[in-house]
């Protein structure tokens, strides 16, 4: 297998985006996600933000998984920290290296930008032991479950 090569995502890149992560949310959801077309245009605006980054991962010139990156900023993080929103590998990918890839240019991206700690938000447990078994695998630490409360759709 070839190697995984990242790099940040440009304007042009959106339509890219934007298929991993509806692929991701579908894989969330049970089929049950928004449409493709809600996530590229979803993906238009978010990615048109200055604080958000995105990353994608290609084997052999092909896009095999994406990382999204928020800029926020918390007393307790001491300033500006970065947070993952979305992190996706296709499937047949997955356990050969390309997550790993994708996070160490997050932590690139981190420390370019003088940050002091990236944060994610992992999916429900029991059933997605798995994502948070490579979160810990990979140096994070579980602080605890995360809330949510949606005030729009």
């Amino acid at each position: 297998m070839s190697e995984c090569f990242v790099r940040k995502a440009e304007k042009d890149d959106t339509a890219t985006v934007a298929k991993l992560v509806h692929a991701l949310l579908d894989e969330l959801s049970h089929g049950e996600g928004p449409t493709i077309e809600t996530v590229t245009q979803r993906a238009q605006v978010v990615l048109a933000k200055e604080s958000v980054s995105a990353f994608i991962a290609f084997i052999d010139n092909k896009p095999v998984g994406v990382l999204t990156l928020n800029e926020c900023a918390a007393i307790y993080a001491g300033g500006s920290f970065g947070e993952i929103s979305e992190l996706y590998v296709l499937p047949e990918m997955r356990s050969k290296g390309v997550a790993p890839c994708l996070l160490r240019q997050a932590q690139f991206h981190a420390t370019a930008h003088n940050w002091a700690r990236i944060e994610v938000g992992a999916p429900g447990q029991p059933e997605w032991q798995r994502t948070l078994n490579f979160y810990l695998r990979n140096g994070f630490v579980e602080v605890g479950p995360r809330l949510r409360q949606l005030i729009r759709q």
